[in-house]
C-alpha cells in the first residue's frame, strides 16, 4: 500500500473514531518514508499523535519524532523551506515543554529573516486585570502596533476575535489564562476551532510545567509569557507569533 492510499485509509479510520487502527497505519506510513521524505514522515507522525490524543493517550514519542524529522530536513542541502521546517520543529518541542530546545530552534529560523516584518495586524488583549491589560497595551504600542482591542473576559474576547475574523483580519491574541468566566485554555480551544492558524500568546502566573499550561501549549499556541513580564519578553513572544504568521503565508 503506497503512502497516499495508506493515509486515506488511516484518515477514514480516524474519522470513524478507530483511533488505534488509524495510529498504527499512520505510524507505519511514517516509518516507510522516514529516510527518503522526512517532512512527509513528520506530518504522518503528527497525525499519529492526534490519534493518540483522541484516544486519551500520551503522544510524546510521536511528536518528538516529528520535531526531530523537521530538524533533519532543515539540514539537507536541497531543502526548499528551511525556515518553515525549523518553525515546525520549534512548535513540536514547545508542545512537549522542551522550552530551551524550542527557543534555540526558533532562533535559527529567526536569523534567516533579512527583511523586517510589517506591523499591520491587530492585537487582541484578553485579561480581566485592568492594570495588566493597560501594561500590555502600552508595551505593544511601544512595539509599533496601533490597532489594539482589549476585553475583560473570555466570552467578549471570543466574540471580538470572531468579529475580526469575519472582517478578514489576522490578529495576535495576548491571552490571560485565569479569566473570570472562561479559562484561557477554553478560550484558546474555541478560537483555534474557528481559525487554526491564529497566533496566541499565553500569559499566566503559572509555571511552564503545570498541567494547564502544558495542555494549552499543546493545543497550538505560539508563545508563553510568565507574570511578571517585561517589555523584552512581550517583544520576543510577539516576534515568535509574527514569524510563525509570515511562514504560513
Amino acid at each position: 500500500m503506497d503512502v497516499k492510499t495508506g493515509s486515506e485509509v488511516a484518515l477514514a479510520h480516524l474519522k470513524n473514531k478507530q483511533f488505534i487502527t488509524a495510529h498504527t497505519l499512520f505510524t507505519n506510513q511514517a516509518e516507510s518514508v522516514k529516510k527518503s521524505e522526512p517532512v512527509k514522515s513528520a506530518l504522518l507522525y503528527l497525525l499519529a499523535a492526534e490519534c493518540k490524543k483522541q484516544h486519551g493517550k500520551e503522544s510524546e514519542n510521536e511528536i518528538t519524532e516529528a520535531g526531530n524529522l523537521f530538524l533533519k530536513y532543515s539540514t539537507q542541502k536541497d531543502a526548499d523551506n528551511v525556515k518553515g521546517a525549523l518553525l515546525c520543529a520549534s512548535k513540536c518541542f514547545l508542545s512537549l515543554g522542551k522550552f530551551d530546545k524550542a527557543r534555540d530552534t526558533y532562533q535559527k529560523a529567526k536569523t534567516m529573516f533579512s527583511e523586517p516584518l510589517q506591523i499591520t495586524r491587530p492585537i487582541v488583549i484578553i485579561d480581566d486585570s485592568k492594570a495588566i491589560a493597560l501594561k500590555l497595551q502600552t508595551y505593544v504600542e511601544k512595539l509599533g502596533y496601533s490597532d489594539i482591542h482589549v476585553f475583560e473576559n473570555g466570552k467578549t474576547g471570543v466574540k471580538g476575535c470572531k468579529n475580526l475574523f469575519s472582517e478578514g483580519k489576522h490578529p495576535i491574541l495576548l491571552l490571560d489564562m485565569g479569566l473570570p468566566d472562561l479559562e484561557g485554555d477554553a478560550v484558546a480551544e474555541k478560537l483555534l476551532k474557528e481559525k487554526l492558524d491564529l497566533q496566541i500568546v499565553v500569559i499566566t502566573a503559572d509555571e511552564k510545567t503545570t498541567e494547564r499550561v502544558n495542555k494549552t501549549l499543546s493545543s497550538g499556541v505560539s508563545a508563553f509569557i510568565q507574570k511578571p513580564f517585561t517589555l523584552d519578553e512581550v517583544k520576543k513572544a510577539i516576534d515568535v507569533a509574527e514569524t510563525e504568521y509570515a511562514l504560513l503565508q
